[in-house]
């Protein structure tokens, strides 16, 4: 059996890489179409004939030099594991830009692929490429592709093969000529390099040479621990011609290397390579769209538009099959109460696994429709033309238009998470607004708010749900922005970055595409509803159990119960038995519901609640709502499991089956300004435990993970108090 072929796809951010990578192997992985979705990695295997592809997704990036995580990560991982072929996907209809990607693979010596993708694109566009004649100029195979539907697919697959079985391939540098001065010091420093052994274990001794000379830092850092005296000399030499090209041209060395490494892909275009069957000015279907869409004042109209239509697409077409779900689970929980016999075993499996989990669930149908129609914005190009459009207003703030990604990962639209959020900050080159950013995007509605979001606001604005869902989205981008102008002009003063991004051609979506975005991260909900919601539930009914009401308490309850059975034994012969008996369970009933209350408050959750209850009633909060938040410390899917678990400890008729919006609906310590108030406080409050724990990785220091909790708590608190008590004051409550 022939060893297997270790592959690594490499390119440009929305040249077609992730979808190439889910076409051969069908990993399920989210494909988007704007920078920094794919920050890791991938592996997948898939096999053509009887030879079997290891393939590695790598991070979509623009060049080779170090100036953000996703170039970091894809250098080293070609120049530590060596992979057998790098599969290089090119846009064919922004070929010029891409292929400076391609030059710097093959300046490392890396066997090169070229997959010359969305071809259609280009010829639509007017341009024709002759593959066969770019191949023979590079000196690398040309194969052109669609990787959306296949097309050529199996044509490429059959010359990586070739390439990866050719023995005599070696990583042998392409060398390019970077003028006079700087080809000359290269020619200086190569030969240092080599005799020094400087990194040539690593890489290729022209390439370590050229890296110095673009001041690379992580280069430059391995050179200094290497060998210090010799990489001084070569900075030395670097400073030298960076002074003489400053004097001359007034350029520096970096932007020389890129001006003809431009020039040398001018050149091979220019030679037959690339023609144009008509202007190459005039303006293509994106951009006539992006005319409109992208409008100063028609573009934020139009946006408000697309958003509220997605929340009226959500719950117009969700609210059935939630009703499906909330109805099977309260037959669940009927059943479990008729089939075992009353015991902390059933209490658990109907309140802590039932209500608490089953609660969470039956928002699966709006999480997935929610998810779908992000999943068609993503796909179709129009969520870069948000951050676009966003770029005006988040420089108002004090942050950056790289920033609008991580709040819109992170939910900015709904259904997002904070985690990657955060690690998407990582592309922000200013510390000052990183850190403004990493510490507001956990204002956005993630899809861990969404259930508690659609649980209220289903419950007491059930007339308006789409409306009040958009003002909730606007009411965080808002507090997200005026939070991160008050840390920019105190805390985290500085000076503005620019903003430069891509805005890539708007596509259809592909079905497959969206059903794989959508599945992925509504069973990334599911799963954890499974494992971390229902492990804090479970944990979480414990604490609302546990340590139980006293003998002497459960003797008084039970003496109450028998005097009302006696009293109605006494009543049996003056009339209507049915009358009587029906007034008998109302008061039997009520006597649980007393024990089961008195239960909870004398638990250890209760008193917690309870001790928490003399603050938390300046914003409405009651004992129970107290319990919930505390859940919400470490996910906030379990405020909904918590809250059904609170709810359900004998306070509801056995005979009924009621969902958790209902009770919330019938419970005196309710209304909408209390709803409202709630709904700000869980919005902004501290964020979940995962999200603390990557803030502090992110921000190198526990001290900003701590601040985050503190001032998040602190604000929302502020919020939610003068909601209820301005509600109150005006007589709405």
């Amino acid at each position: 059996m022939t060893e297997p072929i270790h592959i690594a796809l490499a390119g440009n951010p929305n040249a077609g890489k992730t979808t190439l990578f889910n076409y051969l192997t069908g990993a399920r992985q989210h494909v988007g179409n704007y920078p920094g979705v794919t920050v890791e990695k991938k592996t997948g295997a898939c096999r053509h004939g009887d030879t079997e592809l290891l393939v590695t997704d790598l991070p979509g990036t623009y060049s080779l030099t170090a100036y953000s995580v996703e170039e970091l990560v894809a250098r080293d991982f070609l120049v530590n594991e060596k992979p057998d072929v790098v599969l290089n996907i090119v846009d064919a209809s922004n070929i010029e830009r891409n292929l400076y990607l391609t030059c710097q693979f093959m300046e490392l010596g890396a066997p090169v692929v070229i997959a010359l993708n969305m071809i259609d694109v280009a010829q639509s566009r007017g341009m024709d490429i002759d593959s066969d004649k770019l191949s023979a100029l590079l000196g690398a195979p040309v194969v052109p592709i669609i990787a959306r539907n296949g097309k050529g697919v199996d044509l490429l697959l059959e010359t990586v093969i070739a390439v990866g079985r050719d023995q005599s391939k070696q990583w042998q540098s392409l060398r390019l000529s970077y003028g006079e001065d700087l080809d000359q010091v290269l020619e200086d420093m190569v030969p240092l390099v080599e005799q020094g052994h400087l990194l040539t274990d690593t890489y290729p001794a022209r390439w370590t040479a050229l890296k110095i000379l673009e001041n690379d830092d992580q280069i430059l850092d391995r050179a200094m621990r290497a060998d210090t005296a010799l990489a001084h000399s070569l900075v030395t030499r670097t400073e030298q011609i960076t002074r003489h090209l400053q004097s001359t041209v007034e350029a520096y060395p970096e932007a020389i290397i890129a001006d003809h490494r431009y020039g040398f892909i001018k050149s091979i275009l220019r030679q037959g390579v690339l023609s144009q069957r008509f202007d190459a000015d005039r303006l293509y279907t994106s951009d006539r769209i992006d005319k409109v869409v992208t409008h100063r004042f028609l573009g934020p109209l139009i946006m408000a538009g697309v958003l509220f239509g997605l929340y009226s697409f959500t719950f117009n077409f969700s609210m059935i099959p939630a009703g499906w779900l909330q109805s099977l689970f309260g037959l669940l929980s009927k059943s479990v109460d008729l089939l075992l016999p009353d015991g902390p075993v059933k209490s658990m499996l109907i309140s802590g696994v039932i209500d608490g989990v089953g609660g969470v669930l039956g928002f699966v149908p709006i999480i997935m429709f929610m998810f779908f129609g992000i999943a068609i914005l993503e796909d179709s190009g129009y969520l870069a033309r948000v951050a676009f459009m966003m770029d005006r207003i988040f420089r108002m703030f004090g942050l950056h238009g790289s920033s609008v990604m991580p709040f819109i990962v992170s939910g900015g639209i709904a259904g997002g998470c904070a985690v990657p959020g955060v690690m998407a900050t990582r592309t922000l080159r200013s510390p000052k607004e990183r850190m403004a950013t990493l510490l507001t995007v956990p204002f956005m509605n993630c899809g861990a708010k969404l259930p508690v979001l659609a649980l209220l606001i289903g419950a007491f604005f059930s007339a308006h749900q789409a409306r009040y869902m958009f003002l909730a989205t606007l009411f965080s981008w808002g507090v997200a922005l005026i939070a991160a102008k008050f840390l920019r002009v105190t805390v985290l003063r500085g000076p503005a970055t620019p903003f430069v991004m891509e805005l890539p051609p708007y596509r259809f979506p592909t079905f497959r595409g969206l059903l794989i975005h959508t599945w992925e991260r509504t069973w990334q909900y599911i799963k954890k509803a499974g494992t971390v919601i229902l492990g804090i539930s479970i944990l979480l009914w414990a604490m609302m159990t546990y340590p139980g009401l006293p003998a002497v308490e459960l003797d008084r309850f039970e003496q109450q119960r028998q005097e009302v059975r006696a009293r109605f034994s006494a009543a049996l012969n003056s009339g209507s038995r049915t009358v009587e008996a029906k007034q008998l369970q109302q008061m039997l009933l009520a006597i649980d519901n007393d024990q089961a209350e008195t239960a909870l408050r004398r638990s250890l959750a209760g008193r917690i609640g309870l001790a928490m209850e003399p603050l938390s009633r300046l914003a409405g909060f009651d004992w129970r709502t107290n319990i919930s938040l505390l859940g919400g410390f470490a996910a906030k899917e379990v405020i909904v499991s918590t809250l059904g678990t609170a709810y359900s400890l004998g306070a509801v008729d056995p005979d009924q089956s009621s969902s958790l919006k209902d009770r919330l609906i019938r419970d005196p310590n309710w209304n909408a300004v209390v709803a409202l108030a709630f709904l700000a406080f869980i919005m902004f409050y501290a964020p979940c435990l995962v999200t603390v724990v990557c803030i502090a990785k992110e921000a190198g220091s526990w001290k900003w993970a701590l601040f985050s909790i503190v001032f998040n708590t602190a604000l929302a608190f502020l919020m939610a108090v003068a909601i209820y008590q301005g509600g109150i004051a005006l007589g709405i409550g």
